[in-house]
This record gives C-alpha cells, structure tokens and sequence, in this order.
C-alpha cells in the first residue's frame, strides 16, 4: 500500500476545514445584518439559500469539469470564486451586493467542495480504506467548524462590525487556493481506479444506469433531509439561542447568548469530527443504508429531545455535542454507497446530482427558517419539521439494495 494517498486526504480536508468553515459561521451574523440593514432575517437566509442551491446545480456540471481539467484546477477556480463572494459580501451594504456575494460563495464551493476533493479521494485511496479516507476527509469541514465559528464570533464581538469580520475571513480562505495542489493525481486515472474498473462507460450509459436504479432516487431524496438539517440548524440556531436569551459563565468569564450561539455551532463541528470518521468506519463494516437509516433515526430524537427539555445552556450544549456526532456523517455513507453502487469512474457525477437533493433541501431549510420566523415570530414549526423529515429518511434508506449494478457485479470483492 502506498502511502501517497494520505496527501490528497489531507489537502482535501484542509481545504473543506477553510472553506465550510467560513461558511458555517453565517448563522452569527442573521441578527447582525438584519439589525445593520434594517431588514427581516429572510434576506440573509435567502442570501445563504441562494449559496446553497447553486452548490447543488453547479455540483454535477463540477464534476464533469474535473474529469475533463482535473482537480487542481476546478479547486483552485473555485478558491478564487470563494474569496471573492466573500470579499463582496464584507464590502455589501444592501440586499443585492449580499446575494451576489453568497451567490459567488456558492459557485467556488461548488468547484472547491465535496465533490471534486471525494472524487480524487475515492481514486487515490485503497479500496479496503476507501470509506475511511472519505470520513477523514469530511471530518475536515467539522474541525473548521470548530476552529473558524468560536474565531469568527469572538471577533465579531470584539470588533462590533460585521463587515471586518467576514473580510478576515475572506483573506484567511485565501489559503485554499495554494491547498488545490495537493490534489494532483500521480498516477493515470485508468490505474487509479483500480483491477477490474470499467473506464469506457460514457456520461449517457452513466446516467442512464442511475436513474434506472431505485436505490439511486432513495439516496437523493434521502440526501435532501440532510440538507435541511444541517442549512436550518446551522443558520438559525445561533439566533435561535440569543433570542433565547440564554448565555452562561465559564471560568469567571461572562458569555452572551450571541457567543453562546457561536460556541454551539463549534460544539457541533467539534463532534462530528469523531462522528464522521466513526460512521465512515461503521460504512466500511455495516451495510451502509442501515447506517443512515439509524443515523436519521436518532437525529429525529435529538431535535425531540432538545425541544421537550428546558431551554438552558446545558441543554443547548448538550444537543450540540449529540447533533455533531450525528451531523456529517451522512456524506462518507452516502458518497460511498454511490462509488459502491456504480464505481468510482462517475463518482464526481453522480454524487453531484445527489449532493443537489442535499443543496435543494438547505435552500429550504436555511430561507425556510428566516421566512416562517418572520411570519410567526419564532421557529416551532421549522424544529418540527426538522422531527417530521427525520423519521421521514429513516424509512427511505430501508429499502435501498445495496449491491452493485450489474455492470459490476463481476468484479473482485
């Protein structure tokens, strides 16, 4: 086994570290901007919807692009486009300039996220680690979420302007663009994929072959809770909490509900860096669709559990730490059921179309949650319907087969 695999691994967990790092922490500044620009909280969550649903449309055409130019190149396009929209959205000072600048946040995440960096993980890495390189490499934008958010809200604190913080943070994105090197495949992609590896099946037969697949449909639909989850939780609990009024004292140290709100988000990134890699290793020795029905499961118990128990700085805490491990996991069993199913030569694709369902569901989730707060005043309904869609992916994953096509059934376990 050679050891050059790691670097990819590496570099494509630094570079989601950066990148969804920055991003997770939008959630801090809804009240912020609402409160500078004199508007309801739908705009900047309409402004991060938009974000996320051209991560989604843009992300199968990203992977045809990387077939064609490679990853160094479609991440490094994408780093410049990142900095860029975050550059816009720190210099904007009225709705349109906001949207246009998360709109270009979207595009570079598109080219500089999950689906470029996995495609290269999942051709560089073993196929016995293959599941493992994946949850390593997603635990990458967890540990950002960890490191960037707690960052980001004390300066944001400190500072009182949101404009200079998101500047800071778009300078430090910058470092991503150096990063896309490391991606840079050694050995021809014909070998990289592997003994037995169908490289002649063309984009149609691809396509055509995944949308006759159930089990495909299954994953896409079931892909779009986690988007919602991940897009309402991550822009809206931090206001969720400061409307809460809860802060809390820590080592003598008085923090406010709005750092409070920062620190929850971090707890969840904190977390998942242990839960990606444990469910990554969990889809490498159980059947992958029970784990993400599980996975669901207990999500679903968490937002019940967090919205029965007195609101407190324990309980928000605690549902932090309990959401983390349950957050990214679904992305190593997801990607990975998709290059188990069909293999890796159009894993960039086809993860594309179903990390689209994720997309579709974060535009909803992230301006679902600023819309229904501005019509009723609070976010019951949206908790809710978090539980509701929870349960609603459980059952979807039960019934997914999972083995692969025909068209590779043949091959060597």
């Amino acid at each position: 086994m050679r050891r050059e695999w790691w670097v990819p691994v590496v570099c494509g967990a630094v570079i989601l570290t950066i990148g969804l790092g920055a991003r997770q922490s939008f959630g801090i500044f809804q009240k912020p901007i609402a409160a500078d620009l004199q508007v309801g909280r739908e705009l900047w969550s309409f402004g991060n919807a938009i974000a996320m649903l051209l991560t989604g449309a843009l992300a199968p055409f990203v992977g045809g692009v990387e077939r064609r130019l490679g990853a160094v190149r479609t991440v490094a396009a994408g780093g410049v486009l990142y900095v860029l929209g975050m550059a816009t959205i720190g210099w904007s000072n009225e709705g349109v300039l906001l949207i246009l600048g998360n709109a270009l946040t979207g595009v570079g995440t598109a080219a500089a996220g999950f689906g470029p960096i996995f495609a290269v993980v999942n051709r560089a890495a073993p196929l016995a680690k293959r599941s493992l390189a994946l949850g390593i490499t997603t635990a990458g934008g967890s540990f950002g979420q960890f490191a960037v958010v707690p960052f980001a809200s004390i300066l944001l604190d400190r500072l009182g302007d949101w404009h200079a913080t998101i500047l800071i943070l778009a300078a430090a994105s910058a470092v991503m663009i150096p990063l896309a090197w490391g991606l840079r495949e050694a050995r021809p992609e014909s070998t990289a994929l592997g003994a037995g590896a169908p490289v002649s099946q063309g984009l149609r037969a691809a396509l055509s072959e995944a949308f006759a697949t159930p089990g495909f449909w299954l994953l896409t639909l079931g892909f779009f809770v986690c988007g919602f989850h991940v897009s309402f939780v991550g822009l809206h609990l931090p206001p969720y909490i400061s409307d809460k009024g809860v802060g809390m004292v820590l080592l003598g140290r008085q923090i406010s509900p709005a750092e409070l709100g920062g620190w929850a988000v971090a707890l969840v990134g904190l977390f998942n860096i242990v839960g990606a890699i444990l469910w990554g290793w969990l889809g490498g020795r159980h059947a992958r669709k029970d784990m993400l029905a599980l996975l669901y499961f207990l999500r679903a118990l968490a937002f019940i559990g967090f919205l029965l128990l007195p609101t407190s700085a324990a309980s928000i805490l605690l549902f932090a730490a309990t959401l983390g491990f349950l957050w990214l996991g679904t992305v190593p069993l997801t990607s990975g059921l998709v290059a188990y199913m069909f293999g890796p030569t159009h894993m960039s694709m086809l993860w594309g179309i179903v990390f689209f369902s994720h997309q579709v569901g974060s535009f909803l989730g992230g301006w679902g949650g600023g819309r229904l707060y501005d019509l009723q005043g609070n976010y019951d309904l949206m908790w809710w319907i978090a539980v509701g869609l929870g349960l609603l992916a459980t059952l979807i994953h039960l019934p997914i087969r999972e083995v692969p096509v025909a068209r590779l059934a043949a091959r060597p376990a």
